[in-house]
């Protein structure tokens, strides 16, 4: 039925243009290395997450009250050096979210223009710099503003690289190449809970910021100097100069005006009204509430509650662990299954429900031994969701919206899930004085994201619940909620499938 498609537009795809497209590739280039590097990347990205949230770099607020010098409790780290609230110290753990916020919009739009490869060259040396910043910092408000910094270096980034995997991963493993890129984010944050801790104990705070900024140099420096990498739908040789409007043995050309700089109003717009990404991105949120103030104050939490005095590293060990296998694990099953949107929000569902009885169970029980073996089973349910979301944020658009609905998502689970989630969790830990209680409240929301995503099968009845299919000739087909199919090419060229050549797809 797929054959059925008109040779003139399969034609945009074939053996003439696509070769030409892959010679302008570096010479260093080919899937792996670009998978590998990425991964590298993101993973020194959430390094510096782990590492201020770590007990270590973190450290903890003095008893600046006392009136007898003896008896006071000198702080430690970045809340003893600047004399931090808890209040403060979340403030600060989110900080770097403005910068995104204002940041990823613009490089998704940027990405029309200018080559997403060198756009990430120049975020990753904004990161550089603000990472360094906050390693010089004097003050909370000066932290402050290099954390924001960060954000704005980590908007490209995030915006523009799961597009270049899902374009060239294989066609029947893209879950599973994404799921070990966002593998990277746990690992990462597992490693900077490690490396905050040992460089924080050695050295002190400032050093672990300095180093970060040392690790990322080259990454940066190889963004300007190496050829750039073109991204399918972006790159300057497919855009066209007018928006063609006319009937192609019963296809109907939509070289958008996305193309043609109608603006990033309208484009999101047109995003915003798509029910998957919206459903997809709600229960992102509510997700991400949880694990971005895990993320944050696990450490703190388990040596309260255990009488842990090396929290920071087993926290470090079992995210280590879950990160790899549960995301790896969530990628490969969505690939096994088959990759829809029915059975992605299935898994989403399923995995969220399974992570967040596991994580409740660790917090009720008494013992450190079941905390742990409980804390591992409910991380490897929760670290499986990474894959098949993002998955889904980037295979409901089409190709040229793939950075703009990347970034916004990403944007929206910051704004409304883990920026929020940090300070709220400490005014309520300042409040009730109580971190297992805290955390099992924190813990419950977990279930919020999985009745969310579990709604979203609902969609199925829509018209919209089925993912994107790729066929023989290389031809991308979107349902959407119009009723239309959205057929493009894999040079990003899309069409609006006729309605008689609809009908033999979808019944």
């Amino acid at each position: 039925m797929l054959n059925s498609a008109p040779s003139d537009v399969s034609a945009g795809s074939s053996s003439q243009e696509l070769p030409q497209q892959q010679q302008q590739q570096p010479r260093w280039f080919t899937p792996r290395r670009l998978l590998i590097l990425f991964c590298a990347i993101n993973m020194l990205n959430y390094v510096d997450r782990g590492v201020i949230a770590s007990n270590g770099v973190n450290g903890a607020p003095g008893n600046y009250t006392c009136e007898v010098p003896e008896t006071c409790a000198h702080g430690t780290g970045i809340q003893g050096d600047f004399k931090l609230s808890y209040f403060q110290d979340g403030v600060l753990s989110s900080a770097f979210m403005v910068g995104l916020l204002v940041a990823s919009p613009v490089f998704a739009e940027f990405s029309k223009t200018y080559n997403p490869f060198r756009l990430i060259g120049v975020g990753l040396s904004v990161w550089t710099v603000a990472t360094a910043g906050c390693g010089l910092s004097v003050d909370f408000w000066s932290i402050t503003f290099f954390r924001m910094l960060v954000g704005v270096g980590e908007a490209s980034f995030i915006s523009l690289a799961a597009p270049y995997i899902d374009d060239n991963a294989p066609p029947d493993q893209r879950a599973a190449w994404l799921s070990i890129f966002y593998m990277c984010i746990p690992v990462g944050v597992a490693l900077g809970y490690v490396f905050g801790g040992l460089v924080g104990s050695l050295v002190n705070w400032r050093a672990a910021f300095l180093a970060e900024a040392c690790l990322m140099l080259p990454f940066a420096i190889f963004g300007f100097i190496s050829h750039p990498i073109n991204m399918k739908g972006n790159s300057k040789l497919h855009q066209s100069d007018h928006f063609e409007d006319k009937e192609k043995n019963g296809f109907v050309s939509l070289n958008s005006s996305l193309q043609d700089g109608r603006g990033v109003v309208a484009d999101l717009k047109e995003l915003f009204q798509n029910k998957i990404f919206v459903v997809n991105v709600l229960g992102y949120i509510a997700f991400n509430f949880v694990l971005g103030a895990y993320s944050y104050w696990g450490p703190k939490a388990g040596a309260a509650v255990y009488h842990m005095s090396d929290a920071d590293i087993l926290f470090g060990v079992v995210t280590i662990f879950c990160g790899i296998v549960g995301t790896v694990f969530g990628g490969v099953i969505l690939d096994y299954v088959g990759s829809t949107i029915t059975n992605t929000f299935k898994l989403l569902a399923v995995f969220t429900a399974l992570g967040a009885i596991g994580c409740l169970s660790a917090f009720l029980s008494t013992s450190i031994t079941f905390f742990i073996l409980f804390l591992i089973v409910g991380e490897f349910f929760i670290f499986a969701v990474q894959g098949p979301v993002n998955y889904a944020t980037l295979q409901c658009v089409p190709s040229n919206q793939r950075a703009l609905s990347m970034a916004m998502s990403t944007v929206m689970i910051h704004v409304f899930g883990d920026v929020p989630s940090s300070p709220l969790v400490g005014v309520l830990q300042d409040t009730i004085q109580n971190w297992r209680l805290s955390a099992l409240l924190l813990t419950s929301i977990y279930f919020i994201a999985s009745i969310i995503w579990a709604s979203g099968l609902l969609l199925q009845h829509t018209g919209v619940g089925k993912m994107l299919v790729e066929s023989s000739e290389g031809l991308l087909l979107t349902p959407t909620d119009s009723g239309k199919i959205l057929v493009e090419n894999s040079e990003g060229e899309a069409y609006s499938m006729h309605d008689s050549q609809q009908a033999l797809l979808l019944p």
